[in-house]
């Protein structure tokens, strides 16, 4: 792969006119009161897809509850209902590897999907719905390459957000790495983490610079009230020190830089018995000027068992209650949250590999709920 030039996607185009954006799509505000994540706690799994890998998740600005996942060819369900119900299976690329999944842009209330051709290091492309997800469409896109030189991968960070607060509201940024060529044992010490962002809706991508510690990937990024971004990253090299924990990273820059990385003790990455990590789900719930944190992993001595969601309600510097999703098979997994005034408020959606029925599965919980489980010291 060349890295001196500019990725070039062709496609149907761009599908937004011109002109000045809304402020926001569908919903009234991005963020409400926390009180619909209260109440009794509540918790429930569906089984959505079954064979291949790779889960994400995210939420539309209409509140709808959006599903992909593959490896052969990417497959999206929706739930208009909050969950309670899922339609029928929709393809958006056949053939396709999911990269980076699903990003909602909370301005246009178009949704992006980001896949790869195969397992990477390859070509990215990156379908658009302008319906709530009904219906997708490859769209054109330029990703510039990092300040090295070197252009991102999307496998198998989580889904991108919208920024909603500072000089960068409405950005778009989610999550991506460097693969130092291959998934080859002797690259990892090579490998980072960084991110790609847009400030024209999804049509051109800077890259980010790296992740400050090398041997980092697959990860996820979640914005703070003060749009601080925090950055929580698995480890992808066995020599790192205590590689079985997760890493934290911040930005005050919208995402251009990041800083300040540390070891978070706190959160397992992973089996305890591997050499490196697991990918794993962040959110903060859209609760305003709060910063109340959901993060999950499986929690287990010796392989992917024992899916758990950790809590923080002070935005990532303690994490202070967990509580067991499910005892059995839980490998990659992906979570967000549901939005004001839709059928999706006051609910979490966890969609993991694994579950008791089928190859992947979608927990929807209420923070309560979590709340309920362990507390920690």
């Amino acid at each position: 792969m060349n890295t001196q030039f500019q990725i070039i996607l062709a496609g149907v185009g761009i599908i937004w006119g011109g002109g000045v954006m809304p402020a926001l799509a569908e919903s009234a505000s991005p963020e409400g009161p926390q009180s619909p994540f209260m109440g009794e706690p509540r918790m429930e799994m569906t089984a959505v897809f079954q064979e291949e890998r790779f889960p994400n998740v995210a939420v539309t600005m209409k509140g709808t509850v959006l599903v992909t996942w593959g490896t052969k060819r990417i497959r999206a369900r929706r739930s208009e209902d909050g969950g309670k119900t899922w339609g029928d299976e929709i393809v958006i690329a056949d053939p396709g590897f999911q990269g980076g999944g699903l990003t909602v842009d909370e301005v246009s209330g178009d949704i992006l999907a980001f896949i790869e051709d195969e397992h990477p290091p390859a070509p990215i492309k990156i379908y658009r719905s302008t319906d709530d997800g009904k219906t997708w469409k490859l769209q054109e896109t330029i990703i510039e390459p990092d300040s090295k030189g070197h252009l991102p991968s999307m496998h198998m960070n989580d889904h991108g957000i919208t920024l909603r607060h500072g000089k960068h509201k409405g950005r778009l940024i989610r999550a991506t790495r460097y693969y130092a060529g291959e998934n080859a044992r002797e690259r990892w010490p090579h490998h980072y983490t960084n991110a790609i962002y847009s400030d024209d809706r999804g049509k051109t991508w800077q890259t980010s610079e790296p992740f400050p510690e090398n041997g980092t990937g697959e990860a996820c990024i979640a914005e703070l009230a003060s749009g601080r971004l925090l950055y929580n990253s698995r480890v992808h090299w066995q020599d790192r020190p205590k590689n079985t924990f997760r890493r934290h990273a911040w930005s005050d820059d919208g995402g251009h830089t990041w800083k300040d990385w540390q070891i978070v003790e706190a959160l397992p990455d992973g089996p305890q018995d591997t050499n490196y990590g697991c990918m794993g789900g962040l959110v903060r719930l859209p609760v305003v000027d709060k910063d109340i944190l959901l993060y999950s992993n499986c929690e287990s001595e010796r392989g992917r068992t024992h899916g758990t969601v950790w809590a923080s309600l002070d935005g990532g510097q303690t994490w202070t209650a967990k509580r067991l999703v499910f005892e059995g098979k839980f490998a990659y997994s992906s979570m967000t949250s549901g939005r004001p005034d839709t059928p999706s408020e006051g609910w979490i959606y966890l969609h993991f590999e694994g579950g008791p029925e089928g190859d992947a599965t979608v927990a929807r919980f209420n923070l309560a709920w979590v709340l309920a489980g362990e507390t920690l010291e």
